[in-house]
């Protein structure tokens, strides 16, 4: 079992930046994918960015919306993966969620599928205003 612990949420003015973290804890060795999924209200969570993590690798991939603004980054000393979110657009206003799946590793459209994520974090919420 593992933890998912997400922070670093909070206002913003558009074209702002936030960098968002999420602390993983409990059974973190091993290979895995770690995600960042957003879901505004009265939508459906969607997909923004993932990465393989591994003792080396750590390839990455972004929904459109998101490309050349987000970068997710990993610190495998602290287990903790980030969002640094650049450019920020009112439409970018959502609830932030981390995300785990041990079917490792993914690319491409096949990071988007949060089915086969297992473990989530609580959330932190992101609001950008114009």
């Amino acid at each position: 079992q593992v933890q998912l612990v997400e922070s670093g949420g909070g206002l913003v003015q558009a074209g702002g930046s936030l960098r968002l973290s999420c602390a993983a804890s409990g059974r973190t060795f091993g290979s895995y994918v770690m995600g960042w999924f957003r879901q505004a209200p009265g939508k459906e969570r969607e997909f923004v960015t993932a990465i393989n993590w591994s003792g080396g690798s750590g390839s990455t991939y972004y929904a459109d919306s998101v490309k050349g603004r987000f970068t997710i980054s990993r610190d495998n000393a602290k287990n903790t993966v980030y969002l640094q979110m650049n450019s920020l657009k009112p439409e970018d206003t959502a609830v932030y969620y981390c995300a785990r799946r041990t079917d490792y590793p993914c690319s491409g459209y096949g990071c988007r599928d949060k089915s086969l994520f297992g473990s989530w974090g609580q959330g932190t919420q992101v609001t950008v205003s114009s």
